[in-house]
């Protein structure tokens, strides 16, 4: 039949019998970005962190434990500790808190509640060093009320405390947010349907669904509690023996050139550091595996 067009299949070519093309950069290109790669790590990280231990060892093992013979150094390295053991835990409890009511609900207020978990990321540690001070410092607006009570908040314990609190309380609350947002709320519906409380809900499904990413959490928060000099510089006072944590003793041997004190401590510190970055590594990768055992 004329004038009425003919439809034409063009047969196209199975994707199967295609050339399988290279995912890969050239080799010289993954060379090239290797070696950039371990040339920044060098400079940047393993040459002073060896720095650190060979400044620290200059005198030997006998200067290097003298460094430690100091009640000084012994009561930086106690209000670390106990810094961290009062953070920590108390940024645990506010950070399953936030995470579990942003993941799990929709109410007022809670752009501002997630605002405010990051507000520790964008303001400088000195400045909120300073806040505290004009909360509770003896000009601040409760430094009166406090001086009347004999209760001591900045240059003095409860105020390191809050400082490391304030600067840390982000890093668990931020790790469970979007994990917790990615299970949904199928598994808790089902339990609540089966006349579990909320506080058995959240012990015996949640927890236990999130409990790699909440130790994840809990490893940067410990760490960043440890390490914290901005903040608690302003509030601490630096009273020797008393307000000191081990980043402002090392600060202080170091503005007294006992260099090897110093860095005496400072490798403490740095210790500590890598334990924690050991870990951190262990625990990544049991996420990635899907936990241990795949639980």
């Amino acid at each position: 039949m004329t004038g009425v067009p003919t439809t034409q299949y063009v047969e196209r070519p199975n994707a199967r019998t295609l050339p399988r093309r290279e995912l890969s950069e050239p080799a010289p290109v993954r060379w090239l970005l290797t070696g950039v790669a371990l040339l920044f790590i060098g400079v940047f990280l393993a040459v002073p962190l060896l720095a650190v231990f060979a400044h620290a060892l200059e005198k030997g093992w006998a200067g290097y434990r003298a460094a430690f013979e100091d009640d000084a150094t012994w009561s930086a390295i106690r209000l670390t500790l106990l810094t961290a053991a009062i953070a920590v835990p108390l940024n645990l409890v506010f950070g399953v808190a936030a995470a579990w009511a942003l993941a799990k609900f929709k109410f007022v207020g809670r752009n501002l509640l997630i605002a405010l978990i990051d507000l520790p990321f964008s303001v400088s540690p000195v400045i909120a060093g300073l806040i505290y001070v004009l909360v509770f410092g003896m000009q601040g607006w409760l430094g009166p009320w406090l001086m009347e009570r004999d209760c001591k908040i900045i240059f003095a314990v409860p105020g390191i405390v809050l400082a490391t609190i304030f600067v840390t309380f982000p890093f668990v609350a931020r790790e469970l947010i979007p994990l917790m947002q990615q299970q949904g709320k199928d598994e808790e519906e089902t339990a609540v349907s089966l006349g579990a409380s909320g506080w058995q809900t959240l012990w015996r499904v949640t927890l236990p669904n999130v409990k790699w990413g909440l130790l994840y959490g809990v490893i940067l928060c410990n760490a960043r509690a440890m390490g914290e000099f901005g903040a608690v510089s302003v509030v601490s006072g630096h009273i020797r023996g008393q307000t000191n944590t081990l980043p402002l003793h090392i600060e202080i041997l170091y503005n007294e050139y006992q260099t090897v004190a110093a860095f005496a401590a400072a490798s403490l510190l740095t210790l500590l550091a890598l334990v924690t970055l050991v870990i951190k590594v262990i625990v990544e990768r049991w996420l990635q595996a899907g936990g241990p055992g795949h639980d």
